[in-house]
């Protein structure tokens, strides 16, 4: 792995979120990989930092509504492919990449079913926090092709992803 990449995630409009230090592992037509090994630290917000008991590859892309993590295993975990739905990333920096996390995530458990999580939260969000229109159109259509996308295998959900990660661990 080579050169640190911070990427830092908000809540709508720029309430600090989950932000995180990654290796730059590579690109490819899908975007810019990221790695964090066992012991990546994650922090929320002012909350106290987390220290990752497992590796996990992130794909941030360049154009599309979400960033996925592709997860390897660990203590009380059973989600190798989690999916925020953001906004588009904005690399600010060559070395730091900004999403607005915007709640849904699409998640596929370690039995292979998919699901979408944080819906409630997202309709609170919506109204609380005055989603524009064209952000909340585009949250639930990546949220749905995602859903098709890790079932039926599509890249980068065809095993890309564990391709990556095997670069981490």
């Amino acid at each position: 792995m080579s050169r640190p990449i911070t990427v830092q995630y908000f809540k709508y409009p720029d309430a600090l979120h989950w932000r995180h230090e990654l290796r730059w592992l590579g690109e490819d037509a899908h975007g810019i990989w990221l790695g964090g090994a066992v012991g990546t630290i994650v922090q929320r917000g002012a909350e106290s930092p987390v220290v990752m008991t497992r590796a996990f590859a992130q794909l941030v892309t360049p154009d599309r509504w979400w960033t996925a993590l592709f997860n390897g295993p660990g203590a009380g975990h059973d989600m190798p492919v989690y999916v925020d739905v953001t906004t588009t990333a904005h690399w600010v920096r060559s070395d730091r990449v900004e999403l607005i996390d915007l709640d849904l995530d699409v998640v596929q458990r370690g039995d292979g079913t998919v699901c979408v999580d944080d819906e409630a939260e997202f309709e609170e969000h919506r109204v609380a926090l005055g989603y524009p229109a064209r952000m909340v159109a585009s949250a639930r259509t990546a949220a749905a092709r995602l859903v098709l996308d890790i079932e039926s295998g599509t890249a980068p959900f065809d095993g890309t992803g564990r391709e990556w990660l095997d670069r981490v661990t």
